[in-house]
């Protein structure tokens, strides 16, 4: 039996068939926002003055329709719960035939919950946000279709299907991104991120395409059973293939610099793409693919080193922003390192990750969301210097926020103590370098979300005269405290139960993480805290200047995000202009010069030529005496050579 033969037996023992029940359900998880995007760009203006309330129920449908597959799978043995839901035969070709089908399993279960979940109160929430801008129904239909694309990325049972949705993510976000592309600033942000990620995009077409070569198939179930018997280097290149996509959609360094651009969207796009979609899509591939990471010890420990970088790298950016969403972004950055830093321990990390990346769903998107109750309350100034004092005039914005904050910075009892802290742990286990890292990073993340909360909610008021802070709508305020609410007990209710769900489905060895855990790790870990919260606190007691004086070189390396655009602009950007002018050059002097001296000379030999058509037989016989005799004289010249 050769090797696609064996993958393929794997994959049909692997997973059983489900019912028509359960194909059903797990259809219309992709299918009901997908109608809902169709049905608002092509309703046309008849439904502008209702429409955002179909896109909020259609999502909240698939929700509801996810929250039932989660329920049936509770009550199956654990062997029992991956299942397979086939909608048709997609093509087949020579050696490959390919059907649209779902995988519902542990893992995927979990991205719907958490996708459909804070999607839902992201599109609550975008109610009162868009209220007044007049392309709300497109707005909504693209939330709907960033949500069915996210969806079907999760819950495709092959890297091929999986592709249609990451593809899919890629589109949204460029249609988000740039919603208000009368700015130029919006267009050109969507622009970069469109482009950045069809670099990461090169690097999944080559790993999928490395599968089908080498397998057969690009099942999930196909390849990892086949992954023991490829050799090493292709292994190898199929980690770090993949890996590139996962730098580019997760925004790891070094391919990071369109997240902080990608600000320029609505705020509830920001909440979408960094909590629960987009970049959330490159830690949900690494654990997928662990038994690829597993038979690379090269590729694990590049998917290692960059998460450690990336969430140093972030980190350092969110000291030095102003820019209350960009802060948000660069802790994106960090947060998103340590979820790939988690992946790629390999299976005492993955089930770590996945609870590091839904707790950071909880309170990332509170933190967006609140970020664009204090835009609108701000009249849509990002400037934290601007702030201050927020704490009285938005209350309901300042508590949902702090529940946030003390989340991220891993205060005990709230979300992140209990998902940063395991993998604070998981980075130690794996090495003292990367322990260190993640440890700094839990340090850094405390100063400049108390940078944060200080100059935003605290102190004196810094307001313009222009500017008359108030609460949001309630809509949006019902959203900000679900979530903030999750930021509260999302740890409590997943730390001891979330690695014993996620074990069997992705090969994984995670302990559970006890409710009370106060380990000798733990304590180092609250003290650098303790030490980063004091610090910003007595950094940011007292008056802020409205405007920065004096930053230092640390500051100015991290306002620029390490120059990334620059050196991105000297090693794509320019050499990409330099070959394009140099094209130009050779097509209009060289190619197009020789196309139109040519045509010109053939031109002139044809008017030569044609002169000797007079229409005279006497002129017609004397040139075919000559040529008579122009034809004898060279046979004869040539006889007498040889």
């Amino acid at each position: 039996m050769n090797i696609s033969q064996l993958a393929q037996a794997a994959s049909s023992a692997a997973v059983a068939q489900a019912d028509q029940t359960t194909t059903t359900l797990a259809w219309l998880i992709i299918l009901l926002p997908l109608a809902g995007a169709t049905i608002l760009l092509v309703g046309g203006k008849v439904l502008d003055a209702f429409g955002h309330w179909i896109a909020v129920a259609l999502s909240v449908a698939a929700f509801a329709c996810g929250a039932t597959l989660f329920t049936d799978m509770l009550g199956r043995p654990v062997g029992d719960r991956p299942l397979h839901a086939p909608l048709f035969q997609w093509m087949t070709l020579p050696g490959l035939e390919t059907d649209l089908t779902l995988r519902v399993d542990q893992l995927s279960i979990v991205f719907v919950l958490l996708v459909t979940g804070v999607g839902s109160l992201i599109h609550l929430y975008s109610v009162g946000y868009m209220a007044h801008d007049e392309k709300r129904r497109k707005f909504f239909a693209y939330l709907n279709f960033f949500m069915a694309a996210m969806l079907t990325l999760v819950l495709g049972a092959s890297y091929l299907i999986m592709f249609i949705g990451w593809e899919g993510v890629g589109l949204a976000s460029y249609l988000l991104i740039g919603f208000w592309a009368q700015r130029p600033s919006a267009a050109a942000a969507a622009n970069k991120a469109f482009i950045m990620n069809r670099m990461g995009d090169v690097g999944m077409v080559l790993g999928i395409a490395t599968m089908f070569a080498a397998v057969g198939s690009t099942e999930f179930s196909a390849v990892n059973a086949a992954v023991p018997t490829l050799s090493t280097g292709v292994v190898t290149f199929m980690g770090f293939a993949l890996l590139l996509g996962v730098c580019a959609k997760s925004a790891q360094v070094p391919l990071q610099a369109w997240l902080l651009d990608a600000m320029e969207g609505p705020t509830p796009v920001s909440a979408l793409i960094h909590a629960a979609t987009m970049v959330t899509a490159g830690v949900y591939l690494v654990v997928r693919a662990g038994e690829i990471y597993q038979h690379s010890q090269a590729a694990s420990l590049a998917v290692v080193i960059i998460g450690t970088v990336t969430l140093l790298v972030g980190a350092w950016i969110g000291c030095a922003k102003d820019d209350i969403k960009k802060v948000l972004a660069g802790s994106t950055m960090s947060q998103i390192g340590y979820m790939v830093l988690a992946a790629g321990i390999g299976p005492a990390g993955y089930a770590l990750a996945i609870f590091h990346l839904v707790t950071h769903g909880f309170f990332k998107a509170n933190m967006f969301l609140g970020a664009g109750s204090i835009m609108h309350g701000m009249n849509e100034s990002v400037n934290m210097r601007e702030f201050g004092a927020l704490r009285k005039a938005m209350p309901w914005t300042f508590i949902t926020f702090a529940a946030g904050y003390l989340a991220i910075i891993g205060f005990p009892g709230f979300a992140g103590f209990y998902s940063k802290d395991a993998v604070i742990e998981a980075a130690f286990e794996r090495g003292w370098v990367f322990g260190l890292a993640a440890l700094i990073g839990a340090g850094v993340t405390a100063f400049y979300m108390t940078r944060l909360m200080m100059m935003t909610f605290m102190g004196e008021k810094r307001w313009r005269d222009d500017q008359h802070p108030h609460e949001s709508s309630p809509t949006m305020v019902t959203a900000l405290v679900v979530l903030g609410i999750l930021s509260v007990i999302g740890g409590l209710v997943l730390a001891n139960g979330i690695a014993t769900w996620l074990n069997p489905a992705v090969g994984g060895t995670a302990h559970d993480v006890p409710l009370v855990h106060l380990t000798p790790m733990t304590l180092i870990t609250l003290l650098v805290v303790a030490a980063g919260v004091a610090l910003g606190w007595w950094m940011f007691r007292d008056r802020i200047p409205t405007t920065r004086t004096n930053p230092g070189v640390a500051t100015l390396i991290g306002d620029n995000a390490f120059y990334a655009d620059t050196i991105n602009d000297w090693v794509a950007v320019k050499p990409t202009h330099v070959l394009a002018e140099t094209a130009a050059l050779v097509d209009s002097v060289g190619i197009t010069t020789a196309v139109d001296d040519g045509g010109r000379g053939f031109a002139g030999l044809g008017s030569a030529l044609g002169k000797l058509q007079n229409g005279l037989a006497r002129t017609y016989g004397l040139i075919m005496v000559v040529g008579a005799v122009v034809v004898a004289a060279i046979l004869l010249v040539v006889n007498q050579m040889a």
